[in-house]
């Protein structure tokens, strides 16, 4: 629908980080408007992972693997050493689902801390533009440049605000974590999905001994919402987008449909076979597929039983980690965000980023070509452990460890050749993102002592 437009200005994102001297590169690949598990759906082609599994195509290096999605173009450059780092926009984990599919650190901030003008919109109220590096003091060094009120942006946290959270961290029971104090660490028991692969759950375990060994507590904590998020979530995120996406109908910019004017079809008759054809055209399936999805649930019919019904979902969903954070959310009433941290609740709560290692490309385009109409949802439950923290607006980053091998590891578990590593998923309080990345620094320090 893009592919011959060029924007006449920068995102601010872009402008910031020129400012202070970066140099930005080029643009990567992608999911076509960042819709998409495995960046398979895009104009260029899949973008393909550095990993590849034994087997197949042995005149190369192997069969490639999925690089995740949607921002799989901004992983790989990441991980194959072609920047220094990358951007991607998370709305439902697709900057922590490549980061972890390459091996790289991928982070998606508190909603709002990092400014959205000038990106282009998929769901307004869950797009976040995430920051993908090699190590976690690049992302945090990123991190600092954009963390900063935008005034054209209007979903951006207010400077107000920003004190406000500041203020709140500053309680001793929240500024000694890590320093004089060890961790509370929430095992979320609902991440421990049926779908989960021996591997991954082994490694998951690991990591959590691992930081128990160092003097931290494990405490198993209950998020039941969690259930019904990937569910809210595919209804929410199509909405918004069904709404963003009508500016694209071949009249102000993008694509035209061939042998059509501004005006109408062939003789001019009818603007709605413009728009139609156009937009028939433009975008590609999984767009079209989401686009439908989301009109039809903000239809009249279907309003109550699915939008409004998910909307509820999403307040459960962020009460539940209200529930198990010891940080009062700082956006909730101000008297009970000042109020003293609960020393019984936890700090930080980690869990796998995905629930098993990356597909090979030719087994995504198997089911996306096969006659089932559930193929799609195969890739939709590949977001069941990043969403949550998405509709809450929660920061999480997904750090690599070392791949624990599980001895009920399956056959195309062991034919991955060379992925060593699995990602973690860390989540925190709303605000807390200084927290999440000192225990991915934390994981990252481990990693590398016992290497």
């Amino acid at each position: 629908m893009l592919e011959k437009f060029s924007s006449p200005f920068d995102a601010t994102v872009i402008k910031t980080l020129e400012d202070a001297g970066a140099v930005i590169g080029g643009k990567t690949n992608l999911d076509e408007f960042g819709m998409g598990s495995y960046s398979t759906h895009s104009r260029f082609g899949p973008v393909k992972s550095s990993f590849f599994v034994r087997g197949k195509e042995r005149q190369g290096e192997g069969e490639p693997l999925s690089a995740g999605g949607s921002s799989g173009g901004s992983a790989v450059a990441v991980a194959t050493n072609q920047c220094y780092a990358a951007l991607g926009t998370d709305t439902g984990g697709s900057v922590r689902l490549p980061a972890a599919y390459t091996g790289v650190v991928g982070l998606k901030p508190s909603y709002g801390l990092i400014s959205r003008w000038g990106v282009v919109a998929y769901a307004n109220s869950l797009d976040t533009v995430g920051i993908i590096a090699r190590r976690t003091s690049t992302v945090r060094e990123v991190f600092d440049v954009l963390n900063h009120h935008d005034a054209r942006d209007p979903t951006s946290l207010s400077t107000f605000t920003r004190s406000r959270i500041a203020q709140a961290l500053l309680q001793p029971q929240l500024s000694s974590r890590l320093s004089s104090r060890p961790l509370r660490i929430g095992v979320p028991l609902e991440y421990n999905l049926a779908e989960l692969t021996p591997t991954v759950r082994e490694t998951w375990l690991s990591t959590l001994k691992t930081l128990e060994g160092q003097g931290h507590s494990l405490h198993p904590i209950s998020l039941p919402s969690t259930k019904h998020a990937l569910s809210a979530y595919y209804i929410l995120a199509p909405a918004e987008a069904s709404s963003n996406l009508a500016k694209y109908d071949g009249v102000r910019y993008g694509t035209r449909a061939d042998g059509l004017d501004k005006t109408g079809d062939e003789n001019g008759d009818s603007s709605d076979y413009l728009y139609a054809r156009t937009r028939g055209e433009g975008f590609g399936d999984e767009v079209r597929r989401r686009i439908l999805l989301g009109s039809f649930s903000l239809s009249a019919d279907a309003m109550d039983n699915y939008f409004l019904q998910a909307q509820r979902v999403r307040r459960l969903v962020q009460a539940d980690f209200d529930n198990a954070f010891a940080l009062n959310n700082p956006l909730g009433d101000e008297s009970q965000s000042q109020a003293p941290p609960s020393t019984t609740k936890v700090d930080i709560i980690i869990g796998p980023t995905t629930s098993s290692l990356p597909p090979t490309l030719s087994s995504i385009t198997e089911d996306e070509n096969s006659a089932s109409n559930t193929a799609p949802l195969h890739s939709y439950v590949t977001d069941a452990c990043t969403v949550p923290a998405s509709l809450a607006g929660l920061p999480a980053i997904s750090v690599p460890v070392s791949v624990v091998p599980s001895s009920s590891t399956g056959s195309d578990e062991s034919r991955h050749e060379g992925f060593g590593k699995i990602g973690i998923q860390i989540i925190g309080q709303y605000g807390d993102d200084e927290l999440v990345l000192r225990v991915a620094e934390l994981l990252e320090q481990s990693e590398d002592s016992a290497q």
